[in-house]
């Protein structure tokens, strides 16, 4: 079987007892990255042999890791932070093994997009989550999100935030109630609430220094 094991985003201590045991007792881990898996592996006293599986190679390598399970091995997927298939690798690798009839479980565990609507304060009984805002397209996405009545959650990284913190003020308004959490359970987390325009203008006096990954959450007001 395929399990869909979730990483800790940023305290390494944010894992389960059950994901370790299942990381010790597959016969191989498909990884993004030795370097950032191995941090966690050894923290953990993991030593299971590892595959990278990422987005430049997942085509070519789903026949091999349906072989083995077909095979009768158990695999894990891992990305580097959080559960594969959410903004990472691992949709692809999924959806071949449920057209296999190959078992797919999916252990709970971290992910920076419910932390971030939890602590929002804003109405959370109906979201959208976007992940990151697509490249082609962009202002055709942006302008049917802004009819949205749900609350959105979108992830940025930070040579972008500032491009799509404009945008929401563009296409939004500038009294757009919008909340940024950076770095979920990491050393420098921190939040920060506000309308748009002063966010924006927080972030800008704050250019050199904007650093991590950040979680995006707009109040929409239709």
């Amino acid at each position: 079987m395929l399990y869909i094991v979730p990483t800790p985003i940023g305290n390494l201590e944010d894992f389960s007892f059950r994901s370790i045991r299942i990381l010790k007792e597959v016969s191989l881990i498909l990884v993004e990255s030795y370097k950032i898996s191995n941090k966690l592996l050894k923290f953990y006293n993991i030593k299971t042999n590892l595959i990278k599986y990422h987005i430049h190679n997942e085509h070519k390598i789903i026949p091999f890791i349906t072989k083995k399970i077909k095979e009768g091995k158990n695999i894990a997927l891992i990305s580097n932070a959080g559960t594969p298939g959410i903004s990472d690798p691992g949709y692809l690798l999924i959806r071949r093994c449920i057209e296999l009839s190959i078992y797919v479980d999916c252990l709970p565990g971290a992910t920076a997009l419910i932390p971030s609507l939890v602590i929002s304060g804003i109405p959370i009984n109906e979201f959208i989550f976007i992940g990151f805002l697509p490249k082609k397209k962009r202002n055709i996405k942006l302008e049917n999100l802004s009819k949205e009545n749900r609350t959105i959650v979108l992830y940025e990284s930070p040579y972008r935030l500032l491009k799509t913190l404009n945008d929401i003020k563009i296409f939004f308004g500038i009294k757009t109630y919008v909340v940024l959490c950076k770095e979920i359970s990491k050393i420098h987390q921190n939040t920060v609430r506000g309308n748009i325009k002063d966010v924006l203008s927080f972030y800008k006096d704050k250019k050199k220094n904007i650093l991590g990954e950040y979680t995006i959450v707009i109040k929409t007001n239709n």
